[in-house]
């Protein structure tokens, strides 16, 4: 079994920043990809940033230039997150790829107010 636990959210003003990080226990070993997805109210599931355990990240449009992914894969994974708005507000998913299986974390939220 693999466990992700997010930490970070919170509540920020538009153009404010917030640092998402998630630690991953348990069985690591296989896990080559990590990233952060997010869930708004009333809207399907997206993803926001990955990366793999050979450092190649991938963006979402919508956060491109404001968010940037790192980590210590298979162990860590954070999301640096800048000039946030009120449509990044969502619950945020830290996701682990191992072998071709999917595991979550139980989510965090962002709230951005304007």
């Amino acid at each position: 079994q693999v466990q992700l636990v997010e930490s970070g959210g919170g509540l920020v003003q538009a153009g404010g920043s917030l640092r998402l990080s998630c630690a991953v226990s348990g069985s690591i070993f296989g896990i080559n990809a990590m990233g952060w997805y997010r869930q708004a109210p009333g809207k399907q599931r997206e993803l926001v940033a990955t990366i793999s355990s050979g450092g190649n990240t991938n963006y979402a449009d919508s956060v491109k230039g404001r968010f940037t992914i790192s980590g210590d894969i298979p162990k860590t994974v954070n999301l640096q997150m800048f000039n946030l708005n009120p449509e990044d507000t969502a619950v945020y998913f830290c996701n682990a790829l191992k072998w071709g299986r999917a595991y979550w974390g139980q989510g965090t939220q962002v709230t951005v107010s304007s």
